[in-house]
């Protein structure tokens, strides 16, 4: 019995035993070895079956129990309490009661006691005296117990059509298991496949926040770059801030040449006399072509006003406006030659056109400083709405991951009720994952309506300031015509007063050299500014670049995700399609029922079919 003990079964059948049986099944109670137990033969009376059943409600180990012959349905109070230590035990899976002289009251309260048992799978109760009553008591109480798969009841007259209904009762008890068993591999393999789906959504978000992180980074390099650009351009414009400066002192400088020069001019008056009435009719003609020219100049400084105001944000303008500069100073020294080789009667208008030309550059110079003055604010907008633009899709994906963390902790939540209720918590999932999807979808729709959004108006910004430089090319091309002609009618005057210009040569010279100098500085200035534009074309390039790398990951998360739905309906078809099974399984059970309380009905009614078997 030693060895029994050791290898989990005591076999006690046939033996002698008296009062020391309640000892023996109390020290068993705590037992946690044993797992079959034989008592076969051993008479146990009242004080056994009591014993028996303190030991069925406080053991829980034992699976299998013999009580073969020993007459326990003769002892109704302690077979009841033996049936309620069965009902309170949920561990027991055999147990064998034959030769027990059981009857229908005994069989009853076995009834009672399967309704609340949940554990036991095989009933032996052949050769007692269950009867009639006893078998509609035992085949009541399957109805409510699902776990026995196996009841003996042969040698208890009991009807055959009771048996049969026991029959298909077990038979139906069976098929559950199974079907159960098969479905809870199918939710533990579902649980799986979404622990797996949860792992690769977890894998491609990390992979987002690295995207992210490395988009900031960028986004960060470029504003430092910009900021870089932004304090060379400050530079650029200081400089040219000083050479207009500089360039004014040069003006007074030549102004006060002309004064020296006006004073030889008038010295050499009195023998000029004789040409007055030739050149007076010459000197009308020019005046009215510089009114036009006036009047020229300030169309164009009105349409420069226009392009400058709608294209402030781009280099161009200034090289544009240098050069109008240039072309104006050149006009300026043109008519200066042009004016001294004039009578003594043109040196008023000289003056008067002098100081045109002072209020001109003034004006040039407040239009400047407005123009730089807008510049300085546009760029200081721009970078406040980059800054923006920025601070606001960190704190949209800061939300996203907010949303996506609470979306995550939901579904752990909807696991770890998945085990407790399969059915429902499969809606609520598919429920989530649909919410989650919609989500993703919106939010990366409205990232990419952004995005292009964005490409629209940079590309529209381009195009307005390609027209803008186109039009001032036409402008520049049409003024440097009329200097063309301006210069031929120039030349025809020279060569009638190259008697004066000997005397003025040497100014002009240094003149020349000067105005070649600042030819020069502005050239490199000009090299600077083409410089930073194909700085900021690559800057183009790149943001084009990363907006391409965005479109491709979009994709690639929305191909995940499509493929992941497909999974999702793969599964959703097979749960239908097995609750489609589980639902008609339930159809034939609830017909099986109805056929045998039917069949029940028919005999006690005295049906023929009751007749019969009462026969047999």
């Amino acid at each position: 019995s030693g060895d029994r003990l050791m290898a989990g079964s005591l076999d006690l059948a046939s033996v002698a035993w008296g009062s020391c049986v309640k000892l023996l099944l109390h020290g068993l109670c705590s037992n946690t070895t044993v797992k079959s137990l034989d008592l076969k033969g051993n008479n146990l009376r009242t004080v056994g079956a009591e014993a028996l059943g303190k030991l069925l409600r406080q053991n829980k180990s034992i699976r299998r129990l013999i009580l073969e012959w020993n007459s326990l349905g003769v002892w109704e109070e302690g077979f009841s309490f033996f049936c309620q230590g069965l009902g309170a035990n949920n561990f027991l899976q055999r147990l064998d009661l034959r030769n027990n002289q059981i009857n229908h009251q005994g069989a009853g309260e076995l009834a009672v006691a399967l309704k609340q048992n949940a554990s036991l799978q095989e009933l032996d109760l052949r050769w007692n005296n269950i009867g009639l009553l006893g078998g509609r008591a035992l085949l009541n109480c399957l109805h409510s117990n699902k776990t026995l798969k196996r009841l003996e009841l042969a040698g208890n007259n009991v009807p055959s059509d009771i048996l049969k209904a026991v029959e298909q009762a077990m038979d139906h008890n069976q098929d559950r298991q199974t079907i159960l068993s098969e479905t809870q591999n199918r939710a533990y393999i579902l649980s799986k496949e979404v622990l797996s789906l949860k792992d690769e959504k977890t894998k491609q978000f990390l992979d987002l926040m690295d995207t992210i992180d490395k988009q900031r980074e960028e986004i960060a390099r470029n504003g430092r770059m910009s900021a870089a650009r932004v304090s060379q351009l400050q530079e650029a414009l200081d400089e040219q801030h000083s050479i207009m400066n500089s360039l004014k002192a040069k003006l007074q400088m030549t102004e006060a040449a002309l004064a020296l020069s006006e004073q030889k001019v008038h010295n050499l008056g009195e023998l000029l006399n004789a040409t007055k009435q030739e050149q007076t009719s010459m000197a009308e003609r020019h005046f009215t072509e510089l009114q036009q020219q006036k009047q020229e100049g300030a169309d164009r400084e009105g349409r420069l006003l226009r392009d400058l105001s709608a294209a402030s944000e781009k280099n161009l303008l200034l090289r544009n406006q240098v050069d109008e500069l240039e072309k104006k100073c050149k006009v300026q020294q043109d008519q200066l030659f042009q004016v001294k080789q004039d009578l003594t009667n043109t040196t008023a208008e000289l003056k008067l056109r002098a100081v045109q030309a002072e209020e001109r550059l003034e004006m040039e110079k407040r239009r400047f400083k407005q123009s730089l003055e807008d510049m300085e604010s546009l760029r200081v907008k721009e970078v406040d709405h980059m800054t923006q633009h920025i601070e606001a899709s960190e704190r949209s994906m800061q939300d996203r991951i907010q949303r996506l963390e609470a979306i995550r902790i939901a579904l752990e939540e909807e696991l770890s009720q998945v085990k407790a209720a399969a059915l429902t918590e499969r809606g609520q999932a598919e429920e989530e994952l649909i919410k989650v999807r919609n989500q993703a979808r919106l939010e990366e729709q409205q990232r990419l309506e952004h995005l292009e959004e964005k490409l629209r108006l940079m590309t529209e910004s381009r195009d307005e300031a390609q027209n803008c430089y186109l039009k001032q090319k036409q402008m520049v091309a049409e003024t440097q015509a009329k200097v063309n002609q301006l210069s031929l009618h120039a030349d025809g005057l020279r060569r009638r007063l190259e008697e004066l210009q000997q005397d003025l040569n040497s100014k002009e010279e240094e003149k020349v050299t000067e105005v070649n100098k600042v030819k020069v500085e502005l050239q490199e200035q000009i090299g600077h500014l083409q410089a930073e534009r194909t700085a900021q074309d690559g800057l183009r390039e790149k943001i084009a670049a990363l907006e391409r790398q965005l479109k491709a990951l979009s994709s690639n998360h929305r191909e995940a995700l499509l493929d992941k739905e497909g999974e999702i309906s793969m599964l959703l078809e097979k749960l239908r399609m097995k609750e489609a099974d589980i639902s008609r399984m339930r159809e034939e059970e609830a017909q099986r029922a109805s056929f045998l309380q039917n069949a029940i009905m028919a005999y006690v009614q005295g049906s023929p079919l009751g007749t019969h078997s009462s026969r047999k």
